[in-house]
């Protein structure tokens, strides 16, 4: 499936979609820094090439680029700006992604580079509708859906905790009361189940969030505060490690992005 990606246009063309379990970011990849997000990563070339460099000694050079998560590595454009797929690891059972990397680093890659291609210029049509299901963000960037990971009723409730940053931490003892467990027996029951320490997937999920607000005129020390970060410097330095780039240099690169999140644009693009 070929795909040109016009860009051209009037817009800069850099675009977000959210959901709660994939990412799909097309525009600017940012000076060449290590990074360790917390997510699986799939990176495809607007245009020339890419080069990957992992903390584990990989090289890797071409359209497509796959890492795991938390795998520290560098990655590179020869042209400004890349198309990156991320997936939430615990969003699909164990060995899945293992799988789906032999896949798309396998003899078909140049056919998977030009599938997220295309769900690239699809998105640019799409405008947001609705909502988008796991299965047809996963359909449209590698042509089936996933299988999807079933968990603990109570690990579920302790992730939708996480994910509503009021600004209150939370914390392992608060989800273990929850759910009626100790905090040990909470710590092994949701490490069992997302493959995830607590505190680990607390740390990724809270980063992650900023991206809701990448292309806005915001106070960083407010926004810092208002997802859990104790200050700016514990703020910095997380963003940092996973996404090698200071907050900053995110917003920065982000004025012209348009953000679809939850079904809808989050905020209007402003034009540069």
């Amino acid at each position: 499936m070929d795909a040109i990606v016009d860009t051209q246009n009037p817009d800069s063309g850099h675009r977000m979609l959210i959901t709660p379990e994939r990412v799909f970011y097309a525009g600017l990849l940012g000076r060449p820094r290590e990074r360790c997000p917390g997510a699986f990563h799939v990176y495809v070339a607007i245009r020339d090439g890419l080069h990957l460099s992992t903390s584990d000694g990989q090289q890797a050079h071409g359209e497509l680029a796959v890492t795991m998560p938390n795998l520290r590595h560098t990655i590179t454009s020869e042209y400004r700006a890349a198309i990156c797929v991320a997936i939430e690891p615990e969003s699909v059972p164990d060995g899945t992604l293992e799988v789906v990397a032999r896949r798309l680093q396998g003899p078909d890659a140049h056919l998977f580079a030009n599938r997220i291609r295309a769900a690239y210029a699809r998105l640019a049509e799409m405008q947001y509708r609705d909502s988008i299901s796991n299965a047809e963000f996963d359909t449209m960037c590698f042509g089936d859906a996933l299988p999807q990971r079933v968990l603990d009723p109570r690990v579920v409730r302790a992730i939708a905790r996480i994910g509503q940053f009021s600004g209150e931490p939370v914390t392992a003892a608060g989800c273990a009361a929850e759910a009626s467990l100790s905090p040990s027996r909470f710590l092994h029951l949701f490490k069992e189940e997302t493959g995830i320490s607590f505190r680990s997937f607390r740390a990724w999920k809270r980063a992650r969030h900023l991206l809701h607000f990448a292309n806005q005129d915001i106070n960083l020390a407010h926004l810092a505060q208002d997802i859990g970060y104790p200050d700016s410097t514990h703020f910095s330095h997380s963003i940092r490690r996973f996404y090698g780039l200071k907050p900053r240099a995110i917003f920065s690169g982000s004025r012209d992005l348009a953000i679809y999140r939850a079904g809808q644009v989050a905020s209007e693009p402003v034009l540069t």
